[in-house]
């Protein structure tokens, strides 16, 4: 299941980085092609992130993911979602929630690696 969903973010990433490469770029200006772009981008590492942690959950399935996974899933949308949202033009003040999201996901990877030292002991 998380192989899978991580499959679906990275192909979301793609067709919103196509969008914005293409549909997007005739009609927005530079500042929401660039929160367009920041949003892609880590919407792409994100998802490969997840990608890597679901390879992980079969390696070593003693090492608990689904927390890490949740928190980082749920950080993929706040941050990359709100920046989507104000770059399609929607009221700037949704960025209030990026840093939410972005925090959201670093401590999905800090509670990832905690429970790999655990594992490591």
């Amino acid at each position: 299941m998380w192989i899978a969903i991580a499959a679906l973010n990275l192909a979301f990433a793609v067709m919103l980085g196509a969008f914005g490469a293409h549909g997007l770029k005739a009609h927005a200006t530079e500042a929401q092609l660039a929160w367009w772009q920041t949003s892609t981008d880590y919407f792409f590492y994100s998802a490969l992130g997840l990608l890597a942690i679901g390879i992980i959950a079969k390696v070593i399935p003693q090492i608990p993911i689904k927390s890490s996974f949740l928190l980082i899933q749920i950080g993929i949308l706040f941050f990359c979602g709100s920046l989507y949202i104000m770059a399609l033009g929607l009221p700037r003040g949704l960025g209030a929630i990026t840093p939410i999201g972005g925090a959201l996901m670093i401590l999905g990877w800090l509670l990832l690696a905690w429970n790999a030292f655990k594992y490591a002991k």
